[in-house]
């Protein structure tokens, strides 16, 4: 139930405010008219019909790091039948509704798995994203799901059931409800109807259930009234870290700011602490430990000449970086970024919209995950890591147990050991599900710099410019989010100079040290490397040109040995799934191989074969073809290597795996 008290006068503000937004609104009326003339669920050619039908959708279906209408294209192209048979399943509505809204979430995430080359980075597939396929295809029966929308009307109205963030269909389910109760309202009003009536035009669908018109009243609701105060202000409000963070307030609580410090200085930008006023709306950003956008809020108290008063209304469930805010061009005026010394800041109207956007955006993404964690997803867990990585259970409970006591840990072994598979499933298996977003990969050498991993300056096409590098950008990231765990892998990491690519950073990767801030040389500004972060480095040991191991390296990181594991119960089931002689006859030989490369004192351990050059051929079988172009091809040149100056044993080896193929 909703306050019909407190909805009435908000209708009239809508009559009001309605003519002067049509022009930019109106596409959701041309849209769905656009959506009902061209959708056709048995087209030849699914994945063209779904272009040509949603191609009105505008922001709907595709806005900033938002494209669920280009995925499901991308689906139809690889799968047409499959992504045809989800809009079915959808659209069917002899079935429940939380169980289609289920099922779809399944089936895109099934696609995903099947034809994801790397490049798809998300499905995209929110509760948002479905809703608005709902709306369209039935714009007599349903709505467009926003939760922030939704939030904000069930505040504004007093409804007895609060929207909650969990993107599951029962709070979608439960927004409509609200919203069926302000439709019924809306649809009694004769003049509004009258005056959306006389505003449609021949593009526009007529909607005589007045549905797209409760969405649009919904946005205006959320986004403009306010008792119908044209004078609302906008303000960036900073938190300063030594008194007090948006973290600290419960929802509705209040932080008092005073318009003079401490020695009875006026504030920096003095004259904003003036111009604030009761109701005027404000995007909280924390600058420790991590620069990002955590809260929405408003003033609470106007100033009185000696304070004003800020509320918090919400915690953002998917913070903005401030790596991700300076990348926008549409912000690089704005008053903070200008000069970031002081704690409140203007917003034009403009910003305020475009950073909302940012927000909601990241939200649904942020929604999205939430779901498939809820639903199973794409879990991982050890016994999926064990199924993979041929280790014991009690080594990977090691490997953890090391990685998160230590932070930093190099996993060194032979070639072949399948050491970067191991580390992004084992990264993968921290985090209890499968997600890029939070691993970061990149391989040193010997010109790896500063300048590539922390900051340095960049030709920009007219001089220089001070750009961050990759392991500052993901060290600002995984801050942002401090309740989920960060990997950064770093392949062939004794190439490095770790002095000279780490610099002033190397202290702050130690367990103790991390979130201590130090002054970076290039910028001048604080960084910590932050706790949720873990560092994995690979390391060859049988790289001759790499004898002598930093002993920063050592110091900083501990070590976990990867050996052949063609003993392992995953290699074992493996190699017997496979059924094929030769292969055995070779697997054994290779066994005894490594013995004898373990005990040679010019090879050792270091130099044993890995079991990853006999692996991944579980769909296609281990025809003879295949085995003998590993020993020509893989095997016989690393011997050549390993015994060049010992041409009896590598002749007798040579021989010994060639007789493999011998009945």
């Amino acid at each position: 139930m909703i306050n019909h008290d407190k909805l009435a006068p908000i209708i009239a503000g809508y009559k009001t405010y309605f003519s002067r937004h049509w022009e930019g609104e109106k596409y959701k009326w041309e849209a769905i008219q656009h959506f009902q003339d061209n959708w056709d669920l048995e087209a030849e050619n699914f994945a063209e019909m779904f272009k040509q039908a949603t191609a009105k959708t505008g922001n709907l279906l595709t806005a900033r790091n938002f494209y669920p209408r280009n995925m499901i294209i991308n689906y139809a192209q690889a799968d047409g039948e499959a992504t045809r048979s989800m809009f079915r399943a959808l659209f069917d509505e002899s079935k429940d509704l939380a169980r289609r809204i289920r099922e779809f979430q399944a089936s895109t995430k099934a696609i995903n798995e099947k034809y994801n080359d790397g490049s798809w980075k998300n499905h995209y597939q929110s509760t948002n994203a479905i809703s608005t396929y709902l709306w369209l295809r039935y714009p007599d029966k349903y709505y467009i799901y926003k939760y922030d929308l939704f939030r904000a009307g069930a505040e504004a109205l007093s409804a007895d059931d609060m929207p909650k963030k969990d993107g599951f269909p029962a709070s979608v389910i439960a927004g409509f409800r609200m919203y069926d109760e302000i439709c019924q309202v809306l649809s009694a009003d004769e003049e509004l109807k009258t005056m959306i009536r006389q505003a449609l035009t021949p593009s526009c669908y007529p909607d005589p259930a007045m549905r797209t018109a409760t969405i649009d009243f919904g946005y205006y609701l959320a986004n403009f009234y306010q008792e119908e105060d044209s004078e609302r202000k906008y303000w960036w409000l900073t938190a300063d870290p030594k008194a007090w963070t948006f973290s600290e307030l419960e929802k509705g609580g209040e932080q008092k700011f005073t318009l003079y410090n401490e020695k009875g200085n006026k504030r920096r930008i003095f004259q904003n602490y003036l111009d604030v006023k009761v109701g005027d709306l404000v995007i909280g950003y924390e600058a420790n430990p991590a620069k990002k956008l955590v809260a929405l809020g408003q003033i609470s108290q106007a100033s009185d000449g000696k304070t004003i008063r800020f509320q918090k209304n919400e915690d953002l469930p998917a913070p903005i970086t401030y790596q991700e805010l300076k990348q926008a061009p549409e912000l690089k005026e704005m008053e903070f970024f200008a000069n970031p010394y002081g704690s409140l800041f203007k917003l034009t109207k403009e910003e305020y919209d475009f950073l909302i956007d940012m927000i909601r955006e990241e939200n649904s993404l942020h929604e999205t995950a939430l779901h498939e964690k809820a639903f199973g997803g794409k879990a991982y867990s050890k016994e999926d890591f064990l199924d993979e990585v041929y280790m014991t259970a009690d080594r990977y409970d090691s490997l953890e147990a090391l990685v998160r006591n230590k932070r930093n840990v190099i996993l060194q072994g032979p070639p072949g050991v399948g050491k970067t598979f191991t580390a992004k499933r084992l990264a993968y298996a921290m985090m209890g599900q499968v997600d890029e977003a939070r691993i970061k990969m990149v391989q040193f050498h010997q010109n790896y710099s500063y300048e590539d991993f922390v900051m340095g300056y960049r030709p920009d096409g007219t001089g220089f410019k001070l750009t961050d590098g990759i392991f500052y950008r993901f060290c600002q990231t995984a801050a942002g989010h401090p309740d989920q765990e960060y990997f950064f892998i770093i392949d062939e990491i004794n190439r490095g100079n770790m002095s000279k690519i780490f610099g002033e950073l190397l202290m702050l990767i130690e367990k103790d040290y991390r979130g201590t801030e130090i002054t970076l040389a290039y910028s001048g500004s604080p960084f910590s490397v932050p706790d949720n972060l873990y560092i994995i480095g690979m390391m060859n040991t049988a790289d001759r040109s790499l004898a002598m191991i930093d002993y920063a390296l050592r110091r900083r990181f501990s070590f976990f040995d990867l050996g052949p594991g063609f003993d392992s119960e995953g290699f074992t089931k493996y190699q017997r799934s496979l059924a094929n002689k030769t292969f055995d006859r070779l697997i054994n030989q290779v066994k005894i191989l490594n013995e004898e490369i373990a005990e040679d004192r010019s090879l050792g351990t270091g130099f044993r074969i890995g079991h990853s050059y006999f692996c991944g051929r579980e769909e296609i079988g281990a025809d003879e073809g295949w085995i003998r172009s590993l020993v020509d091809f893989d095997l016989i040149p690393m011997l050549n290597e390993y015994w060049f100056d010992e041409p009896a044993k590598r002749d007798r080896w040579e021989i010994n795996l060639r007789g493999v193929f011998d009945d």
